[in-house]
């Protein structure tokens, strides 16, 4: 029993390490652009396939091919925000249905690109396992490792950027009061463009990551942000720490329901605390009221 729960821990933070840069560049996208993006689990399918065709096709580097999908998913990024999410600034029901769009062409391509079928094969980027302190029958193979050493080294860059450089203090003033950060200069333009690119570079980072341990397929990305969705309303939208703190609650929570009772009830219970959370405080447990 001791030896599954260990196990079980380090599969909740392998989890909560993906959950966490999922909701973490969702939370930016709505903070900035007041843009709910239902396409953010299709760039997390992006940067999947962009690692299974380069890695697992071509056989580059993993991380070399890790970086591209950041890339390229930061670039797709940038081309939403500024074909279809700044024109519908001011409307965001057209944001919401232009990203469903996006969602379905996104799929689509995917299903060009690498068929539809049996799982992509896609060959771990670190061979062999740690035995967890020694301990009998507990081990992790090393690219659970590897998920989550890149998800804590993203998430300390991004902290870093928010707080001590001038483009990242712009970002967070435009989150918490646009009209007084464009009174201040700040261009709205420059900062949603920004925020959309660092968002879907995130999602593309999960989905690069996270390809060897998931099923790649071009649905993917269905659990994925259904995760996020309930991650950053537990944590209360717009605030990056509660998408971190609960991501890794909600993960530990439906991973143990997962192993020790069932798949099905962790996903029932984990709706039922959301509501719950929000039955008590509507704007999420690390949320703010908004000021009149």
């Amino acid at each position: 029993m001791t030896s599954l729960i260990i196990q079980t821990v380090v599969n909740a933070f392998v989890s909560s390490s993906f959950a966490a840069l999922m909701a973490v560049g969702l939370v930016m996208i709505f903070g900035v652009m007041r843009v709910i993006n239902f396409a953010h689990g299709e760039l997390y399918m992006v940067g999947a396939y962009t690692v299974w065709y380069l890695y697992g096709e071509n056989e580059l580097p993993f991380f070399v091919a890790v970086i591209a999908a950041i890339a390229l998913v930061g670039v797709v990024g940038l081309l939403m925000e500024r074909t279809l999410f700044r024109p519908m600034r001011g409307n965001p029901l057209g944001g919401l249905i232009l990203s469903v769009g996006v969602l379905f062409i996104l799929q689509v391509l995917a299903v060009i690109i690498g068929g539809r079928g049996l799982m992509k094969h896609i060959p771990p980027a670190l061979e062999g396992q740690w035995d967890v302190f020694g301990i009998e029958g507990v081990s992790v193979p090393f690219q659970r490792l590897v998920v989550i050493g890149v998800a804590v080294f993203l998430l300390a860059l991004l902290w870093l950027f928010l707080k001590r450089t001038k483009l990242g203090w712009a970002l967070r003033a435009t989150a918490q009061d646009p009209e007084a950060a464009l009174l201040q200069g700040i261009s709205i333009n420059k900062a949603s463009l920004l925020a959309m690119g660092l968002g879907a570079a995130l999602a593309g980072a999960a989905g690069g990551i996270m390809a060897p341990l998931v099923r790649v397929d071009p649905a993917m990305g269905h659990a994925a942000i259904i995760t996020a969705f309930i991650v950053i309303i537990v944590g209360g939208i717009g605030s990056l720490e509660g998408a971190v703190v609960v991501a890794v609650l909600y993960t530990f929570f439906h991973t143990f329901v997962t192993t020790f009772l069932d798949g099905t009830l962790a996903s029932i219970f984990g709706l039922v605390l959301l509501l719950v959370v929000l039955t008590i405080k509507p704007t999420g447990l690390f949320g703010k009221g908004e000021k009149h």
